[in-house]
């Protein structure tokens, strides 16, 4: 019998580009029928690295958060590049003991290898020059701290 997963690739990491992102106080709109939900807003930030773009406001992480703790991260935001504007869009999941997460969530320092913060980053955009972009998968590794968030992305090859 052949074996159908040995001819796979091994999946490999490649650095991509740093993001931070300025974000406003959370808008907790308490338990709905999915859960507890808040709302963070997006008031800009940066994007470098292998792309530049400037992140707009008025993009927003909305969280549920489950009830052991962990943030279900659905956050969409726009940007503009030199080459046009581009739509962002980071699912991913935060979470870490009780204590650390409350440290966060006081807007404490916390080191990154204390919890789990994770994203996918998907694209959308018209211009040509991002159609890579859209044509791939990026993963995250990201820090909350204080009104911002820091991550930095790999293309998945």
């Amino acid at each position: 019998m052949t074996d159908l997963f040995a001819e796979l690739p091994q999946p490999a990491l490649e650095p991509a580009f740093d993001v931070t992102v300025q974000v406003g106080p959370p808008i907790d709109l308490g338990v709905t029928s999915a859960g507890h939900r808040r709302v963070v807003p997006i008031l800009g930030g940066r994007i470098t690295g292998s792309l530049e773009a400037e992140i707009l406001p008025g993009g927003s992480d909305r969280q549920l958060i489950r009830e052991d703790g962990t943030f279900d991260i659905d956050a969409d935001y726009s940007a503009v590049t030199a080459d046009g504007p581009l739509l962002l869009r980071a699912r991913g999941v935060r979470t870490g003991p009780s204590e650390v997460l409350a440290r966060l969530g006081r807007g404490e320092p916390v080191p990154p290898s204390e919890y789990y913060f994770r994203t996918v980053v998907e694209f959308e955009s018209s211009a040509p020059r991002h159609r890579g972009l859209q044509r791939a998968l990026h993963v995250a590794v990201c820090r909350r701290e204080g009104s911002a968030v820091h991550y930095r992305a790999y293309r998945l090859g």
